[in-house]
Parts: structure tokens; C-alpha cells; sequence
């Protein structure tokens, strides 16, 4: 079964209400969508390394959801085994002051991927048009007398459509993820999260005070999903009450992505292979050098070992000898004889000097 039907592509109208949170259909249970994540991830990995070495297309997959819904861990489970090269991730928080002085893609802009770059965007542009709308942050933020605030959403996005579609013909896909979580499985995160002692950290009171707005900002979404959905920039709509689910569905996702992209090694000419003779036959001939000095010294290394070890056994054997020589009874009554005889003649020898 395929995902498509989590696509959205501006064909047709996209209803929250009727986006399913929990179904789970494209696998059989948790272990079969795991098994089948971890086939997609090894393929991904294999496109992303032609993608970095053709470095003709770039790609923004992009992630919006509500809270606890589960961006952080999908993006690790399906994207943070790819190589460093070639990857980024950026996670757009409220923005600074710098940012809020100028135009609301700005801050974006600056993060787009190069060509042969995969970029991650944990939330996004779609903030200015989620709680941007929600909260009206519009209207307390600096504006010419001009700008009809009423319209400020509505030309927002018309913005990010123009801003996506000149990005797709500047080779930059922008591929856009919802994770649609519902609020009781929110209840049951935020829980854990407040009840488990390593998971306190995640939480805070404002993720509470956001599900007063649990209606609005599900309207915002369903909103922006049908005016920025078009055939080159769809939106994906992911059931994410299942995080194993999620996830697999996901990587089915960015897997077909570049699929359809297409990365090839690059071609080399028959010009440049024709160099390649020469550089191998150069280098052929410093590992030869190389290896004749490595053997000439590993040969004279291996002599001094042996010679060492000759003169160690000798010195050894002699030793031994001795050792056993001394142990022998007519060894020992021949050199006491020899001792007596030595001391005799010495005292004879002394008394003839004497008399003398």
C-alpha cells in the first residue's frame, strides 16, 4: 500500500477533521514497520552519498506539527544516520530581533541547502503563518503605514508558494511533512514527559497553555496546507499517534524523494581517465620503493632479533651446564683435590725461599 494518500497537492481540499491520527495500514505491526524503516534508511543513506557527489539538486524537507507530536525523534530515527557531509539541520525557534527586522523569509532564505545539500527544517517558514496567525504576531510587529494588516496572512501565502516554486526551479525541492498527532495522544506525551524523571526536561507550562488554542491552531494548519499546496511542493500529512508508524511512513517518504530525484556519480571523461595512467603507474612506483625499504628494514629487524636470541640460548645452555656440573660428586672431590695440590706446592715453594 502507498502513502499517497497522505499527499496533498492542491488537487484537493485537504480536511483536518478527516486526516486519520492513529490508522496504521501501510504495515502489518511495529516490528514489520521497523524492519522495513531500517531497508529504507540504508537506501537513503546510498542515494544522499550520489546526491552530495553530483551536487546538482539541493532538498529541504521540512517538518511542522504540533506539540510532542514527535519531529525531534523521527528526524533522529530517519535522518540522523546519514553522513554529516552533505546534511544540515536547522530548528527555527521564535525569532530574534535581527530576524523580526526584516522580511519573514529572511532568516529562511539564508538556510536554503546548496546543491547536493539535504537541509532539515525543524518548524519553519509556516510558523509565521501558524502561530503567526493564531497569535496575530503581525500586529505588534513593525510595519509600514502601507500594509493592510488584514491581508498580512492571506499574502503570506501567496509569499511562501512564489518563495517555493522559485526555489524548485533553482534546483531546491522543498518537501513539506505534517505530523498529525491528536490531542488526547498530546495528553498522554505531555504525562509521560511530567511523570517520568528523564523525560521532565521536554516539558513546560506554556506546551499546557498551547492546547487552549488546540482548535485555532488546527484551523491555521488546514489553512495553510490548502494555500501552499501545489503539484512540485506537496504537502504530506502523517498519522503520528504511532511514532514507530510515523516514522516508517516517513522514510517511505523522503526514500521516494530522492528516488524521483535521481543522484547519479558523476560521469568521468574519457579525457580524464586517460591521466589516471599515469598517476597510477607514479604511484605504483612509490609503494614499490616503499615497500622494498619497508622490507629490507623488516628483514634486518628479524636478523637482530635472531642473532639476540642465538646469543641468549648460548649463554643459556652454558649456564645450565655449569649449573649441572656442580651438582656431579667427582666434579666436586677433583676440584677439591686440585685446591690441595695448588696450596701444597704454593707452601713448599714459599719454605724453599725461605731456607734459601
Amino acid at each position: 500500500m502507498s502513502f499517497k494518500k497522505y499527499v496533498f497537492d492542491g488537487s484537493e481540499k485537504f480536511v483536518i477533521a478527516k486526516a486519520s491520527t492513529d490508522e496504521t495500514s501501510m504495515c502489518k505491526d511495529r516490528k514489520d514497520a521497523e524492519a522495513k524503516m531500517q531497508k529504507n534508511i540504508e537506501e537513503i543513506d546510498k542515494l544522499q552519498e550520489k546526491l552530495y557527489a553530483e551536487k546538482k539538486e539541493g532538498v529541504i524537507f521540512l517538518f511542522q506539527a504540533m506539540d510532542a507530536a514527535g519531529k525531534d525523534g523521527t528526524i533522529r530515527a530517519v535522518l540522523t544516520a546519514l553522513s554529516p557531509h552533505g546534511v544540515h539541520e536547522v530548528a527555527f525557534k521564535a525569532p530574534s530581533s535581527e530576524e523580526l527586522a526584516h522580511d519573514f523569509l529572511w532568516r529562511v532564505a539564508s538556510k536554503t541547502p546548496v546543491k547536493g545539500e539535504i537541509a532539515i527544517f525543524n518548524r519553519s517558514h509556516y510558523e509565521d503563518v501558524l502561530i503567526g496567525k493564531v497569535k496575530e504576531l503581525y500586529r505588534s510587529q513593525a510595519n509600514a503605514r502601507r500594509i493592510d494588516l488584514d491581508k498580512v496572512i492571506v499574502n503570506r501565502y501567496e509569499d511562501i508558494r512564489n518563495f517555493e516554486e522559485y526555489l524548485y526551479r533553482n534546483n531546491v525541492r522543498t518537501v513539506k511533512i505534517f505530523l498529525n498527532v491528536s490531542k488526547d495522544e498530546q495528553a498522554r506525551r505531555f504525562l509521560s514527559r511530567i511523570e517520568e524523571p528523564e523525560k521532565n526536561w521536554k516539558f513546560s507550562g506554556s506546551d499546557y497553555d498551547e492546547r487552549a488554542y488546540w482548535d485555532a491552531y488546527h484551523e491555521a494548519f488546514e489553512s495553510a496546507i490548502n494555500a501552499t499546496s501545489t503539484k512540485h511542493c506537496p504537502w504530506y500529512v502523517v498519522p503520528a499517534d504511532h511514532k514507530w508508524y510515523m516514522r516508517y511512513v516517513v522514510s517511505e517518504i523522503i526514500l521516494a524523494t530522492l528516488k524521483e530525484m535521481d543522484p547519479r556519480f558523476p560521469e568521468v571523461t574519457k579525457e580524464r581517465l586517460e591521466t589516471f595512467a599515469g598517476y597510477k603507474e607514479e604511484l605504483l612506483k612509490e609503494l614499490g620503493n616503499g615497500s622494498r625499504k619497508s622490507k629490507a628494514a623488516k628483514d634486518s629487524r628479524k636478523a637482530a632479533k635472531a642473532s639476540k636470541a642465538g646469543k641468549d640460548s648460548k649463554k643459556k645452555s652454558k649456564d645450565t651446564k655449569t649449573a649441572k656440573d656442580s651438582k656431579k660428586p667427582g666434579k666436586v672431590a677433583k676440584t677439591a683435590k686440585t685446591t690441595k695440590t695448588s696450596k701444597t706446592a704454593k707452601s713448599g715453594k714459599t719454605s724453599k725461599k725461605s731456607s734459601k
